[in-house]
């Protein structure tokens, strides 16, 4: 089975972190978040992979290229134009097969899939939507179905006690080919808003399936940063590159620590980091690869992607830096979130 990946997101309320790169991209846990879905589903048992792409794909294409580096293969579905979701689908159609996994890959899902499979099979769906339940429904379009566990509704953004359930789409689904032919080529068209409620409306065979494990929407900096806490509370349980080298602290490879450091627990350290003497890193702090840290920096709750520069004595509290930052010396910054942007110029 091949599984299908919409990585083709642009990631508006994740800006400035996501200028210039596809949503999916963005870092989670010093890789990749698109690596991380990649990582799982080949653990699952998927070796064939499309992705959907269209913001900023070079990215996507120049860092995976073919799959052979990760031991499975990857083809491209290129939009010209944005799509909508099930445009997206519909235009890898020529590379599907008759039945296939579908993920939204900016969504932060973590769950076995072979679960999903065997429902879907048992079933007899057209489509089967892995589902969450969430505490507050009244945020959401919100999923009625039947004993057999047939969708019958979405609601959208009930009130909580109007509010048929706590189940929502989680941006999973297995689909049959043939569910695709009522979606027209080439034109922007949303899945959840037309083409499921179509589907259902013509009894097409639309199920739900309540998964388990982990599951979040990224798409805001404060649940980029619940996701960084989770993952270090080890609440979602990641692949890390980094070794664990004491209690809740994990430093990455060819990484020099100065005299006097003190890493406050839970603490995320990439590779050939250098943090300078007396610094204080701590706690809720993931540092990227290639990163430099002066002396006496105070770091604390923050996220640095790669090849960031903090200078001597700088203090940062629940800040995101994006890749390649450098942040002068005895600079004090507090809930700040910037990146270098297209031309070298920080926001």
């Amino acid at each position: 089975m091949k599984a299908l990946l919409l990585a083709g997101g642009m990631g508006t309320r994740l800006r400035p972190l996501t200028e210039g790169l596809p949503k999916p991209m963005a870092l989670v846990g010093n890789r990749p978040w698109l690596e991380h879905v990649l990582l799982h589903l080949k653990q699952e048992g998927i070796r064939d992979f499309v992705m959907a792409v269209h913001h900023s794909q070079d990215v996507i294409r120049h860092y995976f290229g073919d799959g052979s580096r990760w031991g499975v293969s990857i083809q491209y579905a290129v939009e010209q134009t944005r799509l909508g979701t099930a445009g997206a689908i519909k235009n890898a159609e020529p590379l599907l097969g008759d039945r296939f996994l579908v993920l939204n890959a900016d969504i932060i899902l973590r769950s076995p899939i072979v679960p999903l499979l065997d429902y879907h099979e048992q079933s007899g769906a057209l489509v089967t939507i892995g589902l969450t339940e969430v505490d507050h429904p009244s945020h959401y379009g919100v999923v009625e179905q039947d004993e057999r566990g047939r969708i019958i509704r979405f609601v959208e953004k009930p009130s909580l006690h109007e509010a048929p359930s706590r189940r929502i789409n989680a941006g999973l689904y297995v689909m049959e080919k043939k569910a695709l032919a009522s979606i027209p080529a080439q034109q922007e068209v949303s899945i959840e808003r037309e083409t499921f409620p179509q589907l259902i409306e013509s009894h097409g065979g639309v199920f739900g399936f309540l998964l388990g494990g982990y599951w979040l929407d990224m798409g805001t900096t404060d649940r980029y940063r619940k996701l960084h806490r989770d993952l270090l509370d080890r609440k979602i349980a990641l692949t890390l590159k980094e070794k664990e080298r004491g209690q809740g602290i994990w430093v990455g490879e060819h990484t020099d620590v100065g005299s006097g450091v003190l890493f406050v627990p839970p603490v995320l350290i990439g590779d050939r980091v250098r943090i300078g003497d007396r610094s204080v890193i701590g706690p809720y702090t993931v540092i990227g690869d290639d990163c430099e840290i002066g002396a006496q920096v105070r770091c604390s709750e923050s996220i640095l992607w790669d090849r960031c520069k903090v200078h001597r004595e700088a203090q940062l509290n629940h800040c995101i830096f994006g890749s390649g930052l450098e942040l002068g010396a005895g600079h004090l910054l507090h809930e700040a979130v910037m990146n270098v942007l297209p031309g070298g110029v920080a926001q």
